[in-house]
């Protein structure tokens, strides 16, 4: 026989009125718990950062507006300092002889006609002598010449006479004008030669201006003309030579802008394209090309090694400096001023949406989400974002 037990009706109230004070409870934790959500919601939204005018200062911090910028596309690359050849010299002397003096220091500047070393030799004399007995021998020879073709005009002389004696007042004229040269190569007036003003020695000149590279002759050595005895190089006209992939080819024409950087460096140094290769290297697949420098060449030497961005199409974007947006978390901030009060400043962080960066500038994607006359903190903003 099953036992049944009875509520009765005061217990039963009792648990009706328990049940609803738990349930008015959780409601009400439910209720506030919303309430505070939604409170830190708009207190989030709506926080502002507050720094004084006198910490601005302090800070050196800046504000700035979003700003129109040409941006380019690029092509990236390196290359290193050249000169041409026309800018390149290696000076030997036509004559063999001693260095009786050489006075240079590697890396020095030499102009164009600048003595380089003094060389000596007897046969110089040997030459400055034939030359004055061909000299005298000449006059004797055209005064003959004269006399036998007068003396052949009237038959007195034989042609056979004539023609020796015009034969030899020309190959004399001749080995003169020879003469005469060779000497002018060595540097030797061969007008005032005589037997009291014999030269014994000669100079080796700089063929063009520019900075001793290499210094090969030593004092009391002996000199052939095929020995180098100083190099030269002209940097004035130094170049840069870019290496690019011949799928790049296309996009590269004469005149484009250039930006060249050293290795390690952040100075840019403008360029442009002066000359694209025409033979492209079978083994790297590269193509050389040639640009010429516009400005900073005094931070630039023969050999240095280079980064390169050759610029091909641009566009215009909208972009703010590059330390105006803060990344945090793989997001990106900037600082909006919001208000400005008497002694301070009241700065809002909104979200920014990046895209390209060039020159130190970044493009904002959603700048229409702004105000064309909103102030950003452009310098500054990272410690205040990160604190």
């Amino acid at each position: 026989m099953k036992s049944t037990i009875k509520k009765s009706p005061l217990t039963f109230f009792v648990q009706l009125i328990a049940i609803g004070i738990f349930a008015t409870s959780c409601s009400s934790t439910k209720a506030e718990t919303a309430e505070v959500t939604a409170e830190e919601t708009t207190e989030n939204n709506t926080e502002q950062i507050a720094i004084s005018k006198e910490q601005f200062a302090q800070g050196k911090m800046e504000f700035g507006n979003f700003s129109s910028v040409t941006f380019f596309d690029k092509i990236t690359t390196t290359g290193k300092i050249i000169v041409t050849p026309q800018n390149q010299s290696s000076v030997s002397s036509y004559f063999g002889g001693y260095v009786k003096n050489i006075n240079l220091i590697k890396g020095q500047k030499v102009n164009k006609g600048q003595t380089l070393l003094v060389l000596e030799n007897p046969d110089y004399i040997e030459i400055q002598k034939e030359y004055l007995v061909t000299k005298d021998q000449l006059v004797y020879l055209q005064s003959d010449y004269q006399r036998q073709k007068e003396l052949a005009k009237e038959n007195i002389s034989s042609q056979k006479t004539f023609i020796k004696a015009e034969t030899d007042y020309k190959v004399a004229l001749n080995n003169l004008e020879f003469l005469k040269k060779k000497l002018a190569l060595m540097g030797i007036n061969a007008e005032k030669i005589s037997p009291q003003t014999l030269i014994t020695s000669i100079t080796v000149t700089a063929p063009i201006s520019g900075y001793i590279t290499a210094i090969k002759a030593k004092k009391g050595a002996f000199l052939t003309p095929s020995d180098v005895a100083v190099e030269i190089v002209n940097t004035d006209d130094i170049k840069a030579q870019l290496s690019i992939f011949e799928q790049d080819l296309a996009q590269v024409k004469t005149g484009q802008k250039v930006r060249l950087r050293l290795q390690n460096s952040t100075a840019i140094i403008d360029a442009t394209v002066s000359l694209i290769d025409k033979i492209i290297d079978s083994e790297k697949r590269t193509i050389n090309v040639l640009c010429s420098i516009e400005s900073n060449k005094d931070l630039l030497a023969l050999g240095m090694y280079l980064e390169a961005d050759i610029l091909t199409t641009s566009k215009q974007v909208v972009a703010l400096p590059e330390n105006a947006v803060v990344n945090v978390e793989n997001d990106y901030f900037v600082l909006v001023l919001d208000k400005q009060e008497e002694n301070q400043y009241l700065l809002k962080q909104k979200l920014v949406k990046v895209g390209s960066k060039d020159l130190g500038n970044v493009e904002i994607l959603n700048a229409n989400e702004f105000n064309t006359n909103d102030k950003i903190l452009i310098r500054g903003a990272f410690n205040l974002i990160n604190e």
